[in-house]
């Protein structure tokens, strides 16, 4: 069966607004997180990755009216299709576009008023329609094909290439433009995520969100948008295009599991992640892990199972913070960016204290790189990995 192909990619990510800036930000190790003021009467503050830029005006078309994580997909989704230099029959591309809190802040901002019908928005109803992120993205780009929105939290990006796979291999379409966005930096989220004891209060930057730690308890709640375009090998060969990566293999499933829980033994996981690896041996592994115990417990205990101290690991998310159901295809692009220029980025913010035994990357290590494993985890117990290749 035909290879399944990145042709193009965008990123909308705190410090890394385009291709460039996240080389710089992967290859020097460059936290980009910020102190957030809480806008509640507590006086407190969060650590998070902020994105400065409103998005507003994207290719000389106004989108005051679209939620913010929209925004982000469509000014991601543009810088995508620029690089793929897309051109395809409108009614064979596919949008699959994923999302967690999607339009959490505007939600938040006309809750005072939704009982007030003067006041009330005109695009009230269709802010809180998720389909409208896809239907967006495929609006602003010229689109009449396939439209999907998911919305399975952290590991919608990889869900996302899941069905872009089955839609190439089946035909149905030429291209798929996927990825997820997320702009959760609002009370409702911060206030949730303080009351699971998932995020820390008033501490600095270099002491939460700190990945592969037993002293640290905590993730970082960032922004952002990835988006990326999917084509079968012999059409991108075919039109002479460049090939940044392919998926090799990727899977997603749901552990069943009541709200708020998870499979904190690491079973699910490890069971998913042996069928996507198969008899493959990564360069290294581009790890969920994210300053949260459990998860990064598992992290460890997949990767002793699996690898031992032969594979490289290593976490992004201490420099960008961690970024819902955009962070799957924000590892993707990592991957690519890590292939394409041969070095696999540290992880900061951290000694490793309690996982000492890992073969963690700590400092920028240059080398050829022929593919990534990258592993995400959501919340109610989704998991998904994925196999990155060298075109």
């Amino acid at each position: 069966m035909d290879r399944i192909v990145i042709t193009g990619y965008g990123i909308k990510a705190p410090g890394a607004l385009t291709k460039h800036d996240f080389h710089s930000v992967l290859k020097n190790g460059i936290c980009t997180q910020s102190v957030l003021k809480s806008n509640n009467d507590t006086h407190s503050s969060v650590i998070a990755g902020i994105i400065e830029d409103e998005f507003t005006i994207i290719n000389e078309k106004n989108y005051k009216r679209y939620p913010r994580s929209t925004r982000l997909a469509l000014a991601a989704a543009d810088d995508a299709v620029s690089m793929a230099q897309l051109s395809c029959d409108p009614y064979k591309v596919a949008v699959i576009m994923g999302t967690s809190a999607g339009a959490i802040l505007e939600i938040e901002q006309y809750a005072s008023v939704a009982l007030d019908l003067k006041k009330y928005p005109i695009h009230g109803v269709s802010i809180v329609d998720t389909h409208t992120l896809s239907s967006a993205v495929s609006a602003h780009i010229g689109l009449r094909g396939p439209a999907f929105t998911l919305t399975t939290g952290c590991t919608a990006s990889l869900d996302a290439v899941v069905l872009a796979k089955l839609l190439l291999e089946s035909g149905q379409v030429n291209a798929c433009i996927i990825g997820g966005t997320d702009a959760p930096l609002g009370q409702w989220s911060i206030n949730g995520f303080i009351k699971t004891r998932a995020i820390t209060s008033n501490v600095s930057i270099e002491q939460t969100g700190v990945p592969f730690s037993t002293d640290h308890q905590g993730f970082v709640l960032s922004e952002g948008a990835g988006v990326l375009i999917l084509e079968r090998e012999k059409d991108a060969l075919k039109q002479g295009k460049k090939i940044y990566g392919s998926v090799d293999s990727v899977l997603s499933r749901n552990e069943g599991t009541p709200i708020l829980k998870t499979d904190e033994s690491g079973q699910e996981m490890l069971s998913l992640y042996k069928e996507v690896i198969r008899d493959k041996v990564p360069s290294y592994v581009n790890s969920q892990s994210l300053g949260l115990q459990t998860n990064d417990r598992i992290e460890g205990y997949i990767h002793r199972e699996l690898f031992t101290n032969s594979v490289p690991i290593t976490s992004i998310k201490g420099m960008t913070g961690h970024s819902f159901a955009a962070m799957g295809a924000v590892q993707i692009i990592s991957a690519l960016i890590s292939i394409e220029y041969g070095f696999i980025p540290p992880t900061i913010k951290t000694s490793g204290n309690g996982y000492e035994d890992l073969p963690i990357v700590y400092k920028t290590r240059y080398q050829p790189i022929e593919s990534v494993s990258i592993t995400t985890h959501g919340n109610s117990g989704n998991n998904a990995c994925i196999v990155i290749g060298k075109p």
